[in-house]
Parts: C-alpha cells; sequence; structure tokens
C-alpha cells in the first residue's frame, strides 16, 4: 500500500534538495558553456545559479521546460519589476542611471497589456512584405562585400563579411546614418555585456539615449520612407508611441537586429568550417541553405541566454518551485542541445530536423526581426559558399568568445579565402 502522505514528504524534500543546492559559473564558462550544460543536467532542467559577478538566478536548460516558460505569464518581464530586484541584490553590476532605464523600457521588457499595445504598433511598420523587398538590396551588399573581400588571400570573415551586411541592413531599414555605425555597434557591445565593465556600460546607456533622442527628433522634422520614421509617425485607433517608447524601441530594433545576425553568420560559418563534410554537402546543393541556417540556430546560436524574467509569486517549473522575487532566465543554448529533444544535441546536421529549436525565444516574445535575420543568413551563405568554395579557417586559429551570457559571439573568425 502507498503511502499518500511519506510520498508528498519525499517530493518535498527532493525540492527542498534541488533548491538548496547552487551551481558556479566559472571564468571558463564562455569559451565551452556545454561542458556546464551537461554537468547541470544531470541534476535536471532547472538550477540556481550563482553568475560571475554574485548575482544568484534561476536557470532553465531543458527544452519542454524552457519552451514552456519563455511563453509563461507567471515568468514577468516588465523592466520596472526587474531593476527593483536587481537593486535589491547589491552585488550585481547593474547599470543604474536613468538613461539605462528608459533604454530598457522597450517591449521585449514589458507585459501584456503594455506589451500587446507596443508589439501592435511596432508590427505595423515591421512587416513581412517589408522585409521581403529587402532581399535585391541585401543580395547586392552581400555581393559588395564579397567582391571586396576577392582580393585578399586571409581576411576577418566577422570585420569583412559577418559584421558589416547586418550592420548596413539594419541602417537602411531604420534608417540610421550608416556613417554613425562604428559608435552604435560600440555602445551595442558594451549594453549586451561583450565587453567593458560597470563605468564603461553606464556611460554607453548615456551616449546611445541620447543619440537615439537626436535621431528621433529628425525623423519627427524631415520624415523618410525608412522603419523609424514610420514609428515616429505611426497612429493606430489615435495611438502612437511617446518619446520615451520610441528611444527604447529604436534601441531594441537597432542592437538586437543586426548583433544577433552577425553571430548568427558568423557562428554558422565557424560551424561549417569545423565540420567540412558539412560545408561541401551544403556548398553542392545551395537548396538547403535555408533549412541549414535552422540547424546553425539551434547548433551555436546568437543568443546564449533568454533575456531575464521574474517572479510575484511563487512559480513551481518541472517540480521545482522558484519563490517569489527571483531573477531567472533560460538557457536557449542548453535547451537547443536537450538530448530529451535532439538526439543529435552537439552534432552539426544541416539536413537534420531543426525544428522547434528556441533560438528566438517562443510565445508571445518570439523576435519580432526573424524573418530578417534569416533572410539575411540564407543569402549571406548562399553568395559565400558560391564565391569562395575553399574557403578555410586561418592556420592556428584559436576561437575567442565574448563574455556575454546574451549575445554568443567569437571575437573575430581569420578565414583563408584560396587554397
Amino acid at each position: 500500500m502507498v503511502d499518500t502522505d511519506s510520498t508528498v514528504d519525499t517530493e518535498v524534500s527532493d525540492r527542498i534538495e534541488v533548491s538548496d543546492r547552487i551551481e558556479e559559473v566559472g571564468s571558463d564558462f564562455h569559451q565551452n558553456p556545454h561542458r556546464y550544460y551537461a554537468r547541470w543536467r544531470e541534476r535536471g532542467p532547472i538550477h540556481r545559479v550563482r553568475l560571475l559577478d554574485g548575482i544568484p538566478c534561476w536557470v532553465i536548460i531543458g527544452h519542454a521546460e524552457g519552451r514552456a516558460a519563455l511563453a509563461d505569464p507567471r515568468l514577468h518581464k516588465s523592466s520596472a519589476g526587474i531593476y527593483k530586484l536587481f537593486r535589491e541584490r547589491r552585488t550585481s553590476a547593474v547599470v543604474e542611471n536613468d538613461a539605462a532605464e528608459s533604454l530598457a523600457q522597450h517591449m521585449l521588457n514589458s507585459d501584456p497589456p503594455d506589451h500587446t499595445r507596443l508589439r501592435k504598433l511596432v508590427t505595423k511598420a515591421f512587416t513581412t512584405r517589408r522585409v521581403a523587398a529587402l532581399r535585391p538590396r541585401i543580395e547586392e551588399i552581400t555581393a559588395e562585400l564579397l567582391d571586396e573581400m576577392a582580393g585578399h588571400d586571409e581576411v576577418d570573415l566577422l570585420a569583412a563579411f559577418a559584421n558589416p551586411l547586418p550592420v548596413a541592413v539594419i541602417c537602411e531599414l531604420l534608417g540610421v546614418p550608416f556613417a554613425d555605425r562604428a559608435d552604435f555597434q560600440e555602445w551595442t557591445r558594451i549594453s549586451v555585456g561583450a565587453v567593458g565593465g560597470v563605468e564603461e556600460r553606464n556611460a554607453a546607456s548615456v551616449e546611445m539615449a541620447e543619440y537615439l533622442r537626436k535621431l528621433v527628433a529628425v525623423k519627427r522634422g524631415h520624415p523618410g520612407d525608412d522603419l523609424l520614421s514610420g514609428l515616429v509617425h505611426i497612429h493606430d485607433d489615435g495611438d502612437q508611441l511617446s518619446e520615451s517608447e520610441l528611444v527604447a524601441m529604436v534601441f531594441l530594433l537597432l542592437v538586437a537586429g543586426h548583433e544577433t545576425t552577425v553571430n548568427l553568420i558568423a557562428n554558422g560559418t565557424y560551424a561549417l568550417l569545423r565540420n567540412r563534410s558539412q560545408f561541401e554537402a551544403l556548398r553542392a546543393d545551395p537548396s538547403g541553405v535555408p533549412a541549414a541556417v535552422e540547424e546553425f540556430l539551434r547548433y551555436d546560436g546568437p543568443v546564449g541566454w533568454s533575456t531575464v524574467r521574474y517572479t510575484e509569486d511563487p512559480v513551481e517549473i518541472a517540480g521545482t518551485e522558484i519563490p517569489a522575487g527571483e531573477l531567472v532566465y533560460i538557457a536557449l543554448a542548453a535547451a537547443n542541445h536537450d538530448p530529451a529533444r535532439y538526439d543529435r544535441t552537439g552534432t552539426l546536421d544541416i539536413t537534420a530536423d531543426a525544428s522547434g529549436h528556441v533560438a528566438f525565444g517562443h510565445g508571445i516574445h518570439f523576435c519580432v526581426g526573424a524573418p530578417l535575420a534569416r533572410l539575411e543568413a540564407e543569402i549571406a551563405f548562399t553568395q559565400l559558399l558560391h564565391r569562395f568554395p575553399d574557403l578555410g579557417m586561418s592556420e592556428g586559429f584559436s576561437p575567442q568568445w565574448h563574455h556575454g551570457l546574451l549575445i554568443r559571439g567569437l571575437h573575430d573568425l581569420p578565414v583563408r579565402l584560396h587554397t
């Protein structure tokens, strides 16, 4: 006969045991996070983790659990709530100034009904038709960059191709002067934690906010045929974005609109160069590029962890209770390597079914720019493999990865273009 009370007591005991344990993120995490995920996975799909700056949080690494959490309304996204919790954790290296908080008040850091309203407004300007219409221009920019590369024996693929392509596209789409790219790219890298410390992030947020306010003012007075002008002047049943909402929205679209695609192209190329048979197969059959892009997203996508969520009340996930007032992340890279969902996990297979990956998130916060990223990557890989069939990594290359939990990207990617 089963003792119901004893069974309940055992479950509670197991939950307490899991909750009391805390995993540590070491300085080597960014070089190979999957070593950590494999170790953590032995003890379940959700863990308490202490980050390098000392802040404790909860991290979900299972695919089913992570996908559900990304769409779980019990995990909140409001920037006000997030900053409140960060301030309570004095050991955190979070940026604390008015500019940073203002930039964070975009739709990715909001809950319904605010999120519903913001997404509805931006979607009216960021349409599938507008993205599809960019194909000829993306193909033209790609060809120009590859023409420039062809005159060299070796290049840094990040600097010569993976970086300038998405930057040029997002500048034209948003109506941001291409001449300003060096400034906003540096602010972006600092903002996402790839480089710099707290002081640098404070300074970058102030400079970025001021730059975007001036850009919005220019578009208000002299609108053009670009996305930013459309956002400034869009109306929906009398509703429109406020000045602060505009600045935060442009920050989100500018940062997410180029940084993720940069690393999708670079990480995917690096994966192909390390798996020569996959490179040759894709070069021989370029019709497989769209499917290969999905595998690149699953295998080593440009976003390592989701942006932060938090609990207002206790939340039970996978048999573990997360108390109220806790920070929660979904490790997208770990979820995409969960052997319970993908039997090949750490193996690149461009012909395998990569559907269901969470590289672009899931639920109401699914990346609004996903169609653009996919289109750019499709064009980039198709033309790159056609123009440089002998592409290979430079001799002695040792990959160094940016130290940021959000963005998964290389510092550089030196390649030889010819045999």
